[in-house]
């Protein structure tokens, strides 16, 4: 995170307020109005970081940082800032390009970024809510549930849930997928407590690769499912 606020901050600001003045980008060009083009901008954005999630899954020099998130064995909000600094660094020119495309101002920016931080902390949060009102949130938002679907050690499952704020990003992809969620949470190769400590972390990205049976470093076994929570 703090590579976040020293690095893509200064040059987002400054990039959305050129874009603003401007007038560059998508979101000029099909709204008028400062209300309409600030919704348009977040959905937009929002958008944009649900194929970057795809792409830190699919790519594999990306998968290498973003599997630090995955590691983690316990789900909650601490996991929400659980992020190797690489990650964070290699994803501001992605973040950049976003603003530019989009066309989103300063204003517009700040209100992503302010609604993106609580929406992660709620969806990798242990929270329980009443499953019919989960059910009923998750086709508008990412829950406590769909993403802990999105960390559990098989990878059909890990393929899935991949929206960081509306969900309507995996229900128009197909890749929504409403479950019981099943233990183990993470990454098959790395199920040890060593595994997840801060000095292993770090290094994580860099070491030898310990399989890719289905694509996806760490994923080098199928595991069995169990109930875990209804």
């Amino acid at each position: 995170m703090l590579a976040m606020q020293c690095v893509e901050k200064p040059f987002a600001m400054r990039l959305a307020g050129r874009v603003e003045r401007l007038e560059l980008g998508l979101v000029p060009k099909l709204a008028r109005s400062r209300m309409a083009r600030l919704l348009l901008s977040v959905i937009l954005l929002d958008y944009g970081l649900y194929v970057w999630h795809v792409l830190t899954h699919k790519v594999p020099v990306l998968w290498r940082f973003h599997l630090v998130h995955h590691v983690d064995l316990d789900l909650d909000a601490s996991t929400a800032v659980r992020f190797h600094f690489g990650e964070m660094l290699l994803s501001v020119p992605w973040r950049l390009a976003q603003i530019l495309v989009v066309g989103a101002s300063p204003g517009a920016v700040s209100v992503w970024q302010t609604l993106l931080r609580c929406s992660i902390l709620f969806h990798h949060s242990n929270v329980r809510l009443p499953l019919s009102l989960e059910r009923l949130l998750s086709y508008v938002i990412m829950t406590p549930r769909l993403h802990s679907t999105h960390h559990e050690a098989r990878i059909e499952n890990t393929n899935s849930n991949w929206s960081s704020g509306l969900s309507i990003w995996d229900l128009m992809h197909g890749t929504y997928k409403w479950q019981p969620a099943q233990a183990p949470i993470g990454v098959p190769a790395f199920q040890q407590v060593a595994d997840v400590a801060l000095p292993r972390c770090i290094l994580l990205p860099f070491e030898p690769e310990p399989g890719t049976e289905h694509g996806q470093i760490g994923f080098v076994r199928q595991v069995a499912p169990r109930p875990f929570m209804q």
